[in-house]
């Protein structure tokens, strides 16, 4: 078995091509929870979509028990990692739902770069209210009149939650936009922008989404890596990462992954919430539910 200890990140960092990142701290942080063995269930993008998550959560098993809280006979664990919200039909209440669950202990979260753009926009930064950010602040703001105090507690779930998830004694980090193996261990600026946004370059492609490099295509790291933020047509294992956003905002899949049996369970989207951007393989999609997959 691999060492999994932060040194051994640090010494494949030294050896690496790219140039010493000053940015990178290597710290114990709260994504360090390789003490959690799991099971683990691993949900990729929701985007508000809430119906779609309940018929996957009785999918894999899961079934909603006594004030609010998330059961399953095998006692696995849900994981979000990130963008719970913008675009589709129930942002605030996907917010609510995942709150309730991580700080019943049912669940895990990291944020997105969705969900980093709404704190920033609670936190009164300057923000453009575009991508779906509109409804979601929308809801939110209906969701503090109802329930005064609400506004605050989102907030501070999204500023509290660790940068990605480290976790079943080093064999699985979570992360929304992705790692490198070098970072697996280590926090600071660099670290953070690549968990939300994946391996960007600072230039825009010409319909204004940004530059990206296939990280995956060159990772030979020993943990394997889930993420998500980029929809791609299936989940499929590159080098122990896989990708399990599948677009279900746009018309596609919420897919989750079972770990440690590497298994795939996904639900077909129920509309097309988003319009705007829909990746092709979408487009090209025929009508009708997927059947479960298995990657092994």
């Amino acid at each position: 078995m691999a060492n999994f200890a932060i040194n051994s990140f640090a010494d494949e960092a030294a050896q690496s091509d790219h140039r010493a990142d000053k940015k990178l701290t290597a710290v114990k942080g709260a994504f360090d929870l390789r003490q959690r063995k799991g099971p683990f269930d691993v949900v990729g993008d929701l985007h508000g979509c809430t119906a779609e998550l309940d018929e996957l959560l009785v999918k894999l098993g899961y079934e909603r028990r006594a004030a609010g809280k998330l059961g399953h006979s095998e006692a696995r664990t849900l994981i979000f990692l990130g963008d719970l919200g913008d675009r589709g039909p129930h942002s605030a209440q996907a917010f609510q739902q995942v709150m309730d669950w991580v700080e019943a202990g049912d669940a895990l979260y990291t944020p997105g770069n969705h969900c980093n753009k709404l704190m920033r926009y609670l936190q009164g930064r300057h923000v453009q209210l575009t991508q779906g950010l509109e409804g979601t602040v929308a809801q939110v703001a209906m969701k503090e009149e109802m329930t005064p105090g609400f506004i605050g507690r989102l907030r501070a779930f999204i500023e509290d939650a660790p940068p990605y998830l480290w976790l079943d004694e080093g064999r699985l980090v979570v992360a929304h936009g992705g790692i490198k193996a070098h970072l697996i261990g280590r926090d600071g600026s660099d670290v953070r922008r690549m968990c939300l946004y994946g391996d960007i370059t600072g230039e825009k492609n010409s319909d204004g989404t940004p530059v990206r490099l296939d990280w995956a295509q060159h990772y030979r790291g020993d943990a394997a890596i889930v993420y998500g933020h980029t929809p791609v047509s299936g989940p499929e294992w590159v080098n122990h990462t896989i990708n399990v956003d599948q677009g279900c905002v746009f018309g596609g899949w919420l897919t989750a992954l079972r770990w440690p049996e590497r298994e795939v369970v996904q639900v077909r989207s129920h509309e097309k919430y988003y319009t705007e951007r829909t990746p092709e393989f979408i487009r090209e999609a025929p009508e009708g539910a997927k059947e479960d997959e298995s990657s092994n």
